[in-house]
């Protein structure tokens, strides 16, 4: 709705003589001077007071100019009804005034000049009553028409809202911002690239679980997921999924990256020095924890999955397995990646040679290697 829409009622409300009053006004202190001994004696007698008398010619001068007002109001108003009728009426009003006045006098035709000056008026209002209700009703119409635009909105925000809160439980913030604020949600369909995958999970979690209570493995699982899920953030990673205590994180997508094979070694650096400050309190109480590492290069198809209420980006393909499996192998506190991970880091780290592994449901042997250190 224009702004100038909204102006209309509040100023025709606020001037002066609103709703074409100013003709009534006119007519009115007109009709007062046609009869002013009347009026004159009447409070001569009412507040006892000498008669005030009032010059013949002055008189008529009086008369005729506030019929002239209430032309001028009807002239007015009629720039903003637009209806001409009421402001005919008035001049003709007028006229017969003047002439009876100025010409020839006759008490009839003067009181139909005033009759017909009062009838313009009342003409005046109800035309401007009427307008004005045409307006107040088409301000109403545009208000609901903007409140459900503006439901909506809200409701098409809160949508983008909730999709930015899924996207943010795999992707960086800054990642799920991005996708969202440029819409560029393209990049989420299904296509095939080149990552960096890793995987990690707490050594002998189900055993361990099952000697501490409920409330315990939720805390150690809470805090965990926290600490790791921070890091990755930090290191510009994509949350795959959570299963439990086992993580599943790539590199170079959504958006691609620099060096995503490095990367994901300096996370995985920074995920074990962070499970050794979680395990210390639960050490103190007699629960030995630890985590493995597996990480592997190659090429995936990645995408969304899941269903209209719960849906994951993830990432599928042999890499992925080969990432799972290391993880599977590696032993307490150990980092293990492929060999076209080491490839492509093989000047940033230092590695130990496990030689060629027999990797669960992958067909043909790995070449694996320990991360010893970085730089």
């Amino acid at each position: 709705m224009a702004t100038a829409d909204l102006a209309v009622l509040p100023a025709r409300i606020d001037g002066r003589i609103p709703f074409g009053f100013l003709a009534y006004l006119g007519a009115g202190i007109s009709l007062v001077f046609c009869y002013f001994d009347i009026f004159a004696s009447l409070a001569a007698a009412y507040i006892a007071i000498d008669l005030i008398e009032i010059n013949p010619h002055l008189q008529a001068v009086f008369m005729w100019v506030f019929c002239l007002v209430a032309v001028i109001g009807l002239a007015k108003d009629r720039n903003e009804h637009g209806n001409t009728l009421p402001l005919s009426l008035g001049v003709f009003g007028l006229l017969l005034v003047i002439g009876t006045l100025y010409s020839y006098y006759d008490g009839r035709i003067l009181m139909t000049g005033y009759v017909v000056l009062l009838v313009a008026a009342f003409l005046n209002q109800n035309t401007m009553l009427r307008v004005l209700n045409g307006t107040v009703q088409s301000q109403a119409s545009q208000l609901k028409e903007i409140n459900n635009t503006l439901e909506e909105r809200v409701r098409a925000q809160v949508g983008e809202i909730e999709r930015l809160a899924r996207l943010k439980r795999f992707l960086a913030p800054e990642v799920a911002d991005l996708i969202m604020n440029e819409g560029r949600e393209s990049l989420l369909d299904s296509h095939r690239r080149y990552i960096a995958c890793l995987f990690c999970d707490i050594r002998d979690f189900t055993p361990l679980s099952e000697s501490l209570e409920p409330e315990e493995v939720m805390d150690l699982l809470q805090s965990y997921h926290e600490r790791v899920g921070g890091l990755v953030a930090a290191h510009g990673g994509t949350i795959g999924y959570r299963a439990g205590d086992g993580l599943m994180i790539f590199f170079n997508d959504p958006l691609p990256c620099d060096a995503p094979v490095l990367r994901a070694t300096q996370l995985a650096r920074s995920i074990e020095q962070t499970f050794a400050e979680i395990r210390k309190d639960w050490e103190k109480l007699g629960y030995r924890l630890d985590i493995g590492i597996g990480i592997a290069a190659g090429y995936a198809t990645l995408g969304m999955i899941g269903t209209e209420r719960r849906v994951d980006y993830t990432a599928i393909g042999n890499v992925v397995n080969v990432a799972a499996r290391l993880c599977e192998m590696a032993g307490e506190g150990r980092i293990l990646i492929n060999q076209r991970a080491y490839l492509d880091v093989e000047d940033a780290v230092q590695v130990e040679a496990l030689g060629a592994l027999d990797l669960k449901g992958i067909g043909r042997q790995t070449e694996a290697y320990r991360l010893v250190a970085i730089g």
